[in-house]
């Protein structure tokens, strides 16, 4: 990068910095406008129902489109295959011809997690440079987003097109901080349908060294108080977790907490845990009363045979044990919730639903699926729909990526 660019970027991050974390962004988004002399940019965020983009934007509430509070207005962008959607998925800038301005849109991603489009009018073609420039930018803003939503609600209330309940609430704040994770050996994505009563799943992974760690859990019961037993449950499998303990003894742990603390007498939470070493592929997995996890090998689907094991509370006293894959380059695997399997979603053939999904990043497989679950069972589910999904190349170490995606792992364009 040259001295100019890198003046460039440490004056964007030091006007985002200098901002109030609600007007960093512009903050960011204005200096480059100014540079291109650009006709209009907009940040467009990610809905969390993942079908659709928001674009903020900070104008009189009389005047505003869209959702409106005080003078922040936020409208939505429903996915409909067009330019906007294949930017996200693809992970690709889109340049745009129109009239009299040409619009680029730019990912705004990190590690693989789509954030967003950054989107900029200009009143001439852009040539490489100009095309590169943004491209950075959007990188930058990626982070700059990521710094300044923990200390605003601004982003949160923009990606909700739909209000949360309290159960809701809870519900998101055990889920992790970004949905989608690529590294060198794996790429990861995340995602929870909820129902109309939210029935207390939950999923969650980390990264170590040397270690990727994942989880599914299934909090019995619906509401408030299947959120609340979710909680103790994820909250005793990530301390567990972070004091270095293993698998089963993880298990125990959360098994006792469940027991002891769960304020509705016989609570239980369902589980599916795993370890898997990055070096080897070598994957411990724990099933305590759930789904079995599936694993798409060459063409086929198949579910894994674990060990048996109670559900995480329901016997205090109750032993645990894990089973082991060894993890061959192409492979993927599935690990869903009982809200993919029950009642009219059980009409969905998962396992030749999964190999038509084969091709897509696990970013939109798991919309695919839940998209597939809600054409069966929806448009209101019974029961929370969740699913993680974990591909396999090998290659422990650096992965190769641009402006925060992996290109070579992108969903192909449809036919």
């Amino acid at each position: 990068m040259e001295d100019s660019e890198q003046a460039v970027l440490a004056e964007m991050l030091q006007s985002a910095e200098d901002a109030a974390p609600v007007e960093a962004v512009e903050a960011v988004t204005g200096a480059i406008a100014a540079t291109l002399h650009a006709l209009g940019v907009s940040l467009l965020v990610a809905d969390l129902s993942g079908r659709a983009l928001v674009r903020l934007t900070h104008q009189p509430s009389t005047d505003g489109p869209g959702r409106l509070q005080g003078d922040e207005s936020a409208e939505v962008l429903p996915f409909d295959g067009g330019p906007y959607e294949q930017a996200v998925r693809q992970q690709a800038v889109r340049v745009l011809p129109g009239d009299g301005r040409w619009r680029l849109l730019a990912p705004v991603t990190e590690r693989g997690e789509a954030i967003g489009l950054l989107e900029i009018d200009l009143p001439d073609e852009p040539d490489a440079g100009v095309i590169a420039r943004v491209t950075r930018t959007a990188h930058t803003l990626a982070f700059v987003v990521i710094a300044n939503r923990r200390h605003t609600d601004l982003f949160e209330w923009g990606q909700r097109s739909t209000p949360f309940t309290l159960s809701a609430e809870i519900q998101r704040r055990l889920l992790p901080a970004a949905f989608t994770c690529e590294a060198g050996a794996f790429t990861l994505s995340g995602w929870l349908e909820p129902a109309a009563s939210v029935g207390g799943d939950t999923f969650d992974y980390s990264v170590d060294r040397d270690l990727l760690h994942v989880g599914v859990t299934d909090a019995m019961g619906h509401g408030v108080a299947s959120a609340l037993t979710a909680t103790l449950g994820v909250g005793s499998l990530r301390n567990t977790r972070r004091r270095g303990l293993g698998l089963v003894e993880q298990a125990d742990e959360a098994n006792r907490a469940i027991a002891e603390h769960a304020n509705v007498r016989g609570a239980y939470v369902t589980a599916v845990l795993g370890r898997i070493d990055l070096p080897t592929g070598r994957c411990e997995l724990l099933n305590a009363g759930h789904v079995p996890p599936m694993l798409v090998r060459d063409g086929r689907t198949t579910t894994l045979d674990l060990p048996g094991n109670f559900p995480l509370g329901m016997f205090p006293e109750a032993g645990f044990r894990s089973g082991e894959v060894l993890l061959r380059p192409g492979d993927r695997l599935v690990v869903v919730t009982d809200g993919m399997r029950e009642r009219n979603a059980a009409d969905l053939d998962l396992p030749a639903a999964l190999l038509d999904i084969a091709g897509l990043h696990p970013r939109e497989a798991v919309r695919a699926l839940s998209d597939a679950v809600l054409s069966i069972a929806g448009p209101v589910l019974a029961d929370d729909a969740t699913l993680l999904i974990v591909d396999w190349y090998d290659g422990h170490g650096p992965r190769r990526s641009t402006a925060g995606a992996d290109t070579s792992r992108a969903s192909a364009p449809p036919r």
